[in-house]
């Protein structure tokens, strides 16, 4: 009976802290011009200056589509263990290790890029890249509340309530697809965690101004974000954008009609959603998409199809936005499962190597005269892969899947302890094996040219030698160690990080390099936002209790934000 009273005083705490950020928003709106700024819980909130659920609709939604309604269901639980049963030693000093590098660079940025979007680690300098309104500060609100530093967390809080989403500070148009996944999956994933309600308003600002972007003759948008032209009624969707730029916007938007009870920010994406749904079947490879669609008409014809660039995250949506709707929506279970097995069967390969090692890789394929090829070259962003597959094969209860992702998480290992710096490359080329699994011999007479330029043995060529400080090797990795529990991924994790702490480390933070095959070899003067939104946070996560974002009660959108799932 006690815990039952907890339960329900828990959830009237939630329904009141909601109707509050609900009521700050109207007030923000409604409220009297001679009250620019008001408090909102700890912080005081500045509206922008424009209030873009006021704008004028020129192409109105004609019938609303409501989220599934119902319980959630109950899935197969994702992680291996809820928690530790004890305090690990050596864990506990490699997690302190990466916060250390955390707080090192969130230290530079506050000196040298305080409120730009990206903090340049070799000239100590801020530059805008994503709209200018602070990317970096909000991309990196979440590990900052969930390393524990509180002080620093609100400081950015502090900043965050007085953005202006109104005004561009870049002079560029908005990249739909970049700012929904860093700002609003950010704020949304602060506000999950923190519960201020100052977060839940300025990511309702935040969305209402995206949510314009939808304003176009079909509703789906573009991928970027023209205020003149959203305020004049000229947009339209594109004739050619990205599978992943449409399809990565869906889990952010959900949970703000999740936090809000407004349908219409669901209504925008899932109407994304249902043009990929109807689609799917009819590509050049059914089951999959070409990198490049046509939003205005909604035909696929392309001929290109890849996990990388341009299509990752559209496929790493489908098992979590089945997870976040509670699997109260059949069409993201059965998307799932025919682009996972369309992709084992026409985009995995194994590849040559030295010890026949039993592994996975994600290459390319093009359509053309009735028949597909298969391009062997790995891609560093397709190193997201192997968590998408241990996902979905837990929620989904295929134990195929999870043993696919087990190989393909290997893979990206392999890859880093490959090359001289230990690290892998952003994109390179290999030979593949005649089939997937079974005995698989070295052909040494095919890497002769490879070796001759000192390549890493099973490496044909390496189109782009740098790194970039990407995530998608570690998150992988971190699913692996979340789903299995097997130890092997955080001794690969411990690897990985002391090879990028070696060769990225700067006197202020951490930089790109440019050649993974030179040891200590140049840096870029460059640190991306997703350095302390993601692969830090990883790193963090492997090493922390596994009870911290726990899988079966989050999920984590594509730049590592964590979203509550429903119960």
């Amino acid at each position: 009976m006690l815990n039952q009273l907890q339960s329900r005083a828990g959830r009237r705490m939630l329904t009141l802290v909601t109707l509050l950020g609900v009521i700050v928003v109207l007030w923000t709106r409604f409220g009297p011009p001679s009250s620019p700024a008001i408090r909102v819980g700890n912080f005081r909130l500045v509206p922008s200056s424009f209030d873009w659920s006021q704008a004028q609709v020129f192409h109105p939604v004609e019938a609303m589509i409501p989220m599934p309604a119902g319980k959630a269901k109950r899935f197969p639980t994702v992680q291996a263990r809820a928690g530790s049963d004890g305090v690990d030693e050596v864990a506990k000093a490699r997690k302190l290790a990466v916060k250390k590098a955390f707080e090192k660079s969130w230290k530079a940025y506050k000196k040298h890029a305080w409120t730009k979007d990206e903090l340049m680690p070799l000239s100590g300098k801020g530059r805008q890249t994503f709209s200018g309104w602070s990317a970096q500060l909000v991309d990196a609100l979440d590990t900052l509340w969930i390393m524990d530093l509180r002080e620093d967390f609100a400081l950015a809080v502090k900043e965050v309530a007085v953005i202006d989403w109104a005004k561009l500070k870049d002079g560029k148009t908005i990249n739909l697809f970049e700012v929904t996944i860093r700002y609003l999956g950010g704020l949304l994933a602060a506000h999950d965690l923190s519960r201020e309600p100052v977060l839940l308003a300025k990511a309702v600002e935040l969305a209402d101004a995206l949510y314009a972007a939808f304003d176009t003759p079909n509703r789906l948008p573009p991928h970027y974000l023209d205020y003149a032209k959203a305020r004049s009624g000229e947009q339209v969707a594109d004739w050619s954008m990205s599978g992943a730029a449409g399809g990565t916007l869906a889990l952010e938007f959900t949970r703000l009609s999740q936090l809000t009870g407004d349908a219409k920010y669901y209504d925008a994406t899932e109407r994304i959603k249902r043009f990929l749904h109807r689609s799917q079947n009819t590509t050049r490879i059914p089951g999959l998409w070409p990198m490049m669609m046509d939003y205005r008409r909604e035909v696929v014809t392309g001929d290109v199809f890849s996990i990388g660039a341009g299509s990752d995250s559209m496929y790493e949506y489908l098992p979590k936005m089945h997870a976040l709707l509670g699997g109260l929506d059949g069409q993201y279970e059965d998307m799932t499962v025919k682009a996972l097995d369309a992709v084992r069967r026409s985009l995995l390969f194994r590849p040559m190597t030295p010890k026949d090692e039993n592994i996975l890789m994600a290459g390319n394929a093009e359509w053309s005269a009735d028949k597909t090829r298969l391009a062997t070259e790995m891609q560093h962003l397709t190193c997201f892969l192997g968590g998408t597959y241990g996902l979905a094969g837990r929620l989904l209860d295929r134990e195929d899947y999870v043993d696919v992702a087990s190989r393909l998480a290997a893979g990206c290992v392999w890859a880093y302890d490959s090359f001289p710096t230990h690290i892998m490359p952003e994109i390179g080329e290999l030979a593949a094996c005649d089939k997937m699994d079974g005995p698989c011999p070295y052909g040494e007479h095919a890497f002769a040219g490879a070796r001759a330029a000192g390549l890493p043995e099973g490496f044909l060529r390496v189109r782009d030698p740098r790194y970039q400080l990407r995530p998608e090797a570690i998150e992988s990795v971190f699913y692996m160690w979340r789903i299995t529990g097997e130890q092997r991924w955080r001794d690969a994790a411990w690897r990985m990080w002391q090879a990028i702490v070696r060769e990225t480390e700067t006197e202020l933070a951490f930089a790109s390099i440019d050649d993974v095959m030179t040891p200590s070899g140049p840096k870029a003067d460059t640190m991306e936002t997703f350095w302390l939104a993601e692969t830090t946070k990883y790193f963090y996560l492997i090493f922390d209790d596994e009870s911290t974002i726990n899988l079966d009660e989050w999920v984590l959108n594509t730049e590592a934000h964590p979203l509550k799932r429903p119960k």
